[in-house]
């Protein structure tokens, strides 16, 4: 029985990249974690129960490449754990052509540097994968930090806001826009656990303005969209909206936009953008996106069909950097 989902369609890619760094197969770099404490396959499911035997075997090879490269920092290490995620692209795929797994690792180096202060998880509440990554990035990211990382969640309903936040033991940041002055105002906060994922703040918002201005308020440095209900009404557009702004003010923000691919959510048929289109919510993404991912935010089996790996792209931002982590913990 295969190893994992399209094995062979994977496996020389694979090969090809561990043979790069002294690795002669899958199992070599299985000991190679082992050696050394780290158990990435682990991380993997943990983050996400229900992602593919092919995303926990591909941590399982970046954590090697990145053990084998003598990656001392959390940092360095993610941006190895990438080599080790490119590899399990299908050539000629979505995920291929946009180089989604080397994305993965420098976005995850980027949230454990100290000149990013602040991470948003742009994305409609309904969507549990922001919450699970941003867990793991709470857990794991300021282990390593001489600055905390601060961490949000900034989607599309209060009440949606709310009852993540409770679930999740996050903490609800309950806001009101002024539409005639622009002002954000705080009306209180709720944590709802005195663990560290309570340092999570969990924001909604009525529509897009009082979106930007959440964004604002929190001086977001990089953020990844989710690709859920509304895109077209609030994540997309606020990304946009905030990257503009930044850029008059001189602000640095790097927008990640993690859906798309072939169509998703507003496909070209309901759009009558006709057979060329890429479908509304992959075109919005292009629109602002520094990089932009394959496949769904948060559903293993989109991100697969984009021929990268079983797992939503936002708890893979949080397994990446529990690996990464890890691995300088282990290799100090």
């Amino acid at each position: 029985m295969a190893l994992f989902e399209s094995y062979d369609r994977r496996i020389n890619k694979i090969n090809e990249a561990l043979n790069k760094y002294g690795i002669a197969s899958i199992e070599e770099a299985k000991a190679i974690c082992d050696s050394v404490g780290v158990d990435p396959y682990t991380i993997c499911k943990e983050t996400q129960p229900i992602c593919f035997e092919n995303a926990a075997w591909a941590y399982v090879v970046g954590a090697a490449i990145a053990i084998k490269k003598g990656c001392k920092d959390a940092a360095s290490a993610a941006e190895a754990i990438g080599i080790g995620l490119q590899a399990f692209c299908i050539p000629g795929s979505v995920a291929e052509d946009r180089k989604v797994g080397l994305g993965h690792g420098n976005l995850a180096a980027m949230l454990l540097r100290d000149d990013t202060k602040c991470f948003a998880f742009l994305a409609g509440h309904e969507s549990f994968a922001a919450a699970e990554g941003a867990i793991k990035i709470a857990l794991m990211a300021n282990k390593v930090r001489k600055e905390p990382l601060r961490v949000i969640l900034n989607g599309l309903g209060k009440d949606a806001a709310m009852i993540i936040s409770r679930i999740n033991g996050f903490t609800y940041v309950e806001t009101a826009f002024d539409y005639g002055t622009g002002e954000l105002k705080v009306v209180r906060e709720k944590r709802y656990s005195e663990s560290l994922r309570g340092n999570v703040k969990c924001f909604g918002a009525d529509d897009v303005r009082e979106g930007v201005a959440i964004m604002r308020h929190e001086g977001v440095d990089v953020s990844i969209t989710g690709n859920s209900t509304n895109p077209t009404r609030f994540q997309h557009p606020v990304a946009g909206t905030y990257k503009k702004e930044c850029m008059e003010e001189g602000k640095k923000y790097f927008s990640v936009a993690s859906g798309g691919g072939t169509g998703r959510t507003l496909h070209p048929d309901n759009m009558a953008a006709g057979p060329a289109s890429y479908g509304m919510t992959d075109t919005m993404g292009r629109m602002h996106g520094d990089a932009q991912f394959a496949g769904s935010s948060s559903v293993p089996a989109h991100v697969e069909m984009m021929g990268f790996l079983g797992m939503g792209n936002n708890p893979m931002v949080g397994a990446t950097v529990a690996v990464a982590v890890t691995i300088e913990q282990a290799c100090k």
